[in-house]
């Protein structure tokens, strides 16, 4: 301001969707963008953010703040983590280089997805030492699930997320109407197209047969026969934290708490998964309470702001896990577009706990926001 320029991006988080949409192919656009069925549990998701209400206090003090936390044994300058999304390049061809290059020079933590367009290695490598967990969809081959662990141990991520909410992929009539889905074109199975285990696997080398290497892929993703008698095989190969996401009942977080695991995400996935479920937000202030003394409490769907954030925060989570909106700012201006995003919202997250009473996140409890 004081130097009379204008922000290349808009700082409305909010508005990013629409000015995503412009620079998003029809097919990027509709996997991105859409959701399951009717859209009917994204648009829960926003609703259940538009009827809480945050409840300034004044009088408190707030000219210094402090956002820092440390979760899961990573240090983090805010609650505020990079959620876990597949096939990045669909946003921008630097897909999640960018994105990881993004959170490192901010120091937030980058989630790497199974499904991505870039490898572990490549990942550690553009990230360098900065803080990033893994996002495990457990494969129906178990040793290649072992070498998924071992690459991703070996290239420096700390925590493990076993995402549990997609044993099969949700009805997505915007991918089925195009007759889209990424993998299948070798889009976003570059974990698989790099691994020992899954080449091994292959009838034909990948340089004779990449369609057939797709293929391949799409059999072994996910495994929707997987129970909860066999997560003590995660923690026999995995010596860091396990976080199960996709939670959004109360048994299942207790379940969770009893199987061992150090944590959950509560999320609808976006809404991409089940029409008409529970949105995030609503099963979020239940599901702490039950279990948020024994578990590392997280939070994704539905989040688009800063303001949005203080919220989930309030209810219960311990970190809130940002989706979309890193892709919109992918989309807009790659590496540079995801640094505003995240500038943005961790601004926006200080201003309004500062300006509603707060110097802090661990300040805020479910007496901070209001359900109209």
């Amino acid at each position: 301001m004081f130097g009379g320029r204008l922000p290349e991006l808009t700082t409305d988080l909010a508005a990013l969707e629409d000015s995503a949409r412009a620079r998003l192919s029809p097919e990027a656009l509709g996997y991105i963008v859409a959701s399951a069925g009717s859209g009917a549990t994204a648009r829960a998701n926003r609703a259940a953010f538009d009827r809480r209400r945050i409840v300034p206090r004044i009088l408190r003090g707030g000219a210094r703040r402090d956002l820092s936390c440390t979760v899961l044994g990573t240090a983090m300058p805010a609650p505020v983590a990079v959620a876990p999304m597949g096939v990045q390049t669909l946003a921008h061809p630097e897909g999640e280089l960018a994105s990881v290059r993004a959170a490192a020079a901010l120091g937030v933590p980058y989630i790497h997805s199974t499904q991505a367009a870039h490898s572990f290695e490549q990942i550690a490598e553009a990230g360098g030492g900065a803080p990033r967990w893994y996002q495990l969809y457990w494969p129906t081959d178990r040793e290649l699930c072992l070498s998924f662990l071992r690459r991703a141990k070996a290239s420096g991520f700390s925590a493990l997320l076993l995402t549990l909410d997609t044993p099969l992929l949700g009805w997505r009539p915007a991918d089925l109407d195009r007759g889209f889905l990424p993998f299948l074109r070798g889009q976003g199975i570059a974990n698989y197209l790099s691994d020992p285990v899954f080449l091994a696997g292959l009838d034909k080398p990948l340089e004779e047969d990449p369609g057939a290497a797709a293929l391949h892929s799409a059999r072994l993703f996910s495994n929707p026969g997987l129970r909860w008698e066999e997560l003590p095989f995660l923690r026999e190969h995995w010596d860091g934290p396990i976080v199960l996401k996709g939670i959004c009942a109360v048994e299942d977080a207790e379940l969770a708490a009893e199987h061992g695991m150090d944590g959950i995400v509560v999320s609808n996935h976006g809404g991409r998964q089940v029409d008409g479920a529970v949105a995030a937000l609503d099963a979020l202030p239940e599901i702490a309470a039950a279990v948020g003394e024994r578990l590392t409490v997280l939070f994704d769907s539905g989040v688009r702001t800063g303001a949005d954030t203080a919220k989930a925060l309030a209810l219960g989570a311990r970190a809130v896990l940002i989706g979309r909106p890193v892709l919109y700012g992918l989309a807009l201006a790659g590496q540079r577009g995801v640094e505003h995003v995240l500038r943005c919202l961790l601004a926006e997250l200080d201003l309004t706990l500062v300006l509603s009473g707060y110097t802090s996140h661990r300040q805020l409890t479910a007496r901070s926001v209001r359900e109209v």
